[in-house]
């Protein structure tokens, strides 16, 4: 039986057309071919993927926190940088740990005024302005992830709060001293146009 099936033997299955032709392919040919099918399907996935849409955020925030600066003097600063650009105010504050420029302060200021700005008292907070400058470089740095526009941010809210004094030891004021401590807030918001904003109230009202 085995002998008569080896004899006569069986038809052999036809291959298709496309099959042949790549067994007779070199090897380089259909490494090629490869390549352009894997092409050809990354470009559909990329296709298919959907675009990113572009949150935009009305305003930024930063806070620092239990930072070792007074009280009177941040809020001095806070009051100074109001209404700015903070760009522009880190460039006011340069000057003024420079002493080219004084910040004004309220009450008290050990006699000490700017005759050059007008100001009746001023002072150089040299350590308070670095702190400051920091806070800001991290403000425009959330404005750009926010995809607010760095050239027309405003510093719309700047404040101080009194933070809690600590105790530490020092080798005045019998071995203890309280010691100062302030969280500051600032929030930054892109110009509106006031005009335009009269316009959408009265549209409001009236339709």
């Amino acid at each position: 039986m085995e002998r008569q099936v080896a004899e006569q033997g069986y038809p052999k299955k036809e291959q298709p057309v496309a099959k042949q032709q790549k067994q007779n392919l070199p090897a380089k040919e259909k490494k090629e071919e490869k390549k352009e099918t894997k092409i050809e399907e990354k470009s559909k996935v990329e296709e298919k993927k959907p675009e990113k849409t572009i949150i935009k955020k009305e305003f930024a925030v930063v806070y620092g926190k239990d930072l070792p600066l007074s009280y009177k003097t941040s809020g001095a600063i806070c009051r100074f940088i109001k209404n700015k650009n903070p760009q522009k105010s880190i460039e006011l504050l340069e000057l003024v740990i420079k002493q080219r420029m004084s910040i004004p302060v309220r009450g008290e200021a050990a006699h000490k005024r700017d005759q050059k700005n007008g100001y009746a008292r001023g002072k150089y907070p040299e350590k308070a302005s670095k702190f400051f400058i920091k806070l800001l470089k991290s403000l425009i740095a959330n404005a750009k992830t926010n995809n607010l526009d760095t050239e027309k941010i405003i510093i719309t809210i700047a404040k101080a709060d009194k933070a809690s004094n600590p105790m530490r030891g020092t080798r005045l004021g019998f071995g203890r001293k309280k010691f100062k401590r302030a969280h500051i807030f600032m929030r930054v918001e892109e110009k509106k146009d006031k005009k335009q904003e009269e316009k959408k109230k009265w549209l409001k009202r009236n339709l």
